[in-house]
């Protein structure tokens, strides 16, 4: 499978939020969207999703997004938003098993071998304890797990995440980078946004800085997250260390213009 995004460009309300970004992703690789905060990474996802109106091109397997059904995109793209809200209060096991409603044709019945997927998405993201309450009883965190949850049951073979450890406590946020990894290892493509940059460093196999909207380094975590690139765009100084083949983040101070 092959992403690939060609001179994107977005305009909201006259501003120029995303200019001409390029890159192409392929099956296996699990990509951090880096930036600071406006830098364009929420645009970039839900273009991709074309949620949102963009020149250039976004095609998977040669073939344009805007030319795919809804249905058809679903069968490619899974995606999960910043927004963590559920507004009807129903079960955490109806919400997960949406995500396999969107393989489905309409009013088609789930099977056993569907069953089984959202009973595995549950139990891998610790929420098959809530199977049968409602979401809107749990709290903030729990309710973001069983979004992830839903995701993963869609079983797409690319998966675009707005910083999904966002409301995660650590133990959970290390479990669904891992997961993330997993699934890239079997020939999925994780795209996510994240804001944790050791985090993105120890799971990622390859990060996208973006600052102001144009790609400024593309590559694996050693060479995108370098002095120069934190401090030209993230605005500090940082002591980066090395250890164990992993690359660590410590900020220290914002950089004085």
């Amino acid at each position: 499978m092959t992403l690939n995004v060609r001179d994107l460009s977005v305009s909201l309300r006259g501003e120029d939020i995303l200019n001409q970004i390029s890159f192409e992703a392929k099956s296996g690789e699990f990509i951090g969207l880096i930036g600071p905060n406006g830098a364009g990474k929420t645009t970039l996802l839900r273009a991709i999703m074309n949620f949102i109106t963009y020149h250039g091109e976004v095609a998977i397997e040669d073939v344009p997004t805007v030319k795919m059904t809804h249905h058809e995109r679903a069968k490619w793209l899974s995606y999960l938003p910043q927004e963590r809200d559920v507004a009807w209060p129903v079960s955490v096991e109806t919400i997960v098993g949406l995500g396999r409603h969107m393989q489905r044709s309409a009013f088609a019945s789930l099977s056993p071998a569907d069953h089984q997927v959202i009973a595995d998405a549950m139990a891998q993201m610790d929420v098959a304890k809530f199977a049968k309450k409602s979401v809107q009883e749990l709290s903030g965190g729990e309710k973001a797990r069983v979004l992830i949850a839903r995701l993963l049951a869609q079983g797409s073979p690319l998966i675009l995440a707005d910083e999904p450890v966002s409301g995660l406590d650590p133990a959970h946020q290390l479990s669904l980078m891992q997961c993330f990894a997993d699934l890239a290892q079997t020939g999925k493509t994780v795209i996510a946004s994240l804001h944790d940059l050791s985090l993105s460093a120890h799971r990622c196999t390859r990060l996208i800085m973006l600052e102001k909207g144009r790609i400024i380094a593309d590559g694996t975590p050693q060479t995108v997250l370098t002095a120069e690139n934190l401090r030209n765009v993230y605005k500090i100084e940082a002591d980066i260390s090395h250890k164990d083949g992993r690359i660590y983040i410590q900020p220290e101070a914002v950089v004085q213009s």
